[in-house]
């Protein structure tokens, strides 16, 4: 099985996943956070780092849950900016 290098947009994606959900952890270590997800602490070391820019969807959901951070939150959190139309001027 091949796979498909990732776009540099959804490497950025996974940079701004990254960073909300450290914001999201705040004081708290990455070790209880990990621990209270099931999850290893590298795992989610690598996920806020950005070097897993594309986890499961129910890992998200997971630390989602345990961070108190709404689901939609994060999507429009990790969502590309949109650039506003330039406009010409004569």
């Amino acid at each position: 099985m091949v796979r498909v290098p990732l776009t540099p947009q959804e490497r950025e994606r996974g940079r701004r996943l990254g960073e909300v959900l450290r914001d999201a952890r705040g004081a708290r270590s990455m070790t209880s956070v990990a621990a209270a997800v099931e999850m290893p602490v590298e795992t989610l070391r690598k996920i806020e780092s950005g070097r897993v820019p594309t986890p499961a969807f129910f890992t998200i959901a997971a630390l989602a849950a345990e961070l108190a951070l709404p689901l939609r939150e994060l999507v429009e959190a990790c969502e590309p900016a949109v650039e506003e139309p330039r406009s010409r001027t004569a």
